[in-house]
């Protein structure tokens, strides 16, 4: 890469791409759309049984979208060692995004 194109690359577009890497790791969207459309925080089971993938893939992912400050991870109650997720004000800002994806692909599928 030349030294121009590296002087005009704008340093938000590192943060984009590691973003749309987490965000196209198995399950990522699938877990954010469950949050997103639920009415009241999740067990860690519940998203499980929903995004019906192992208890391994769901931890990472959670991890990592937590990492990334679009799930939030909180204690069920003070006394509890449960743990409830939900999607962050920052998350909930990608639903539109989001929404708007999946009725593209639906209506490439449909034609």
């Amino acid at each position: 890469m030349s030294d121009v194109t590296n002087r005009n690359c704008d340093p938000l577009y590192g943060q984009v791409d590691a973003l749309l890497e987490q965000l196209t790791k198995s399950k990522s969207l699938h877990i954010l759309m469950i949050l997103e459309q639920g009415k009241r925080p999740l067990r860690f089971s519940e998203i499980k049984d929903q995004i019906g993938a192992s208890s391994t893939t769901v931890s990472r992912r959670l991890g990592e979208l937590i990492e990334f400050n679009l799930v939030i991870r909180t204690k069920a109650n003070e006394d509890s060692k449960t743990f409830e997720y939900q999607i962050s004000e920052y998350g909930k800002q990608l639903s539109p995004i989001m929404h708007s994806f999946y009725e593209w692909v639906k209506q490439g599928n449909q034609d």
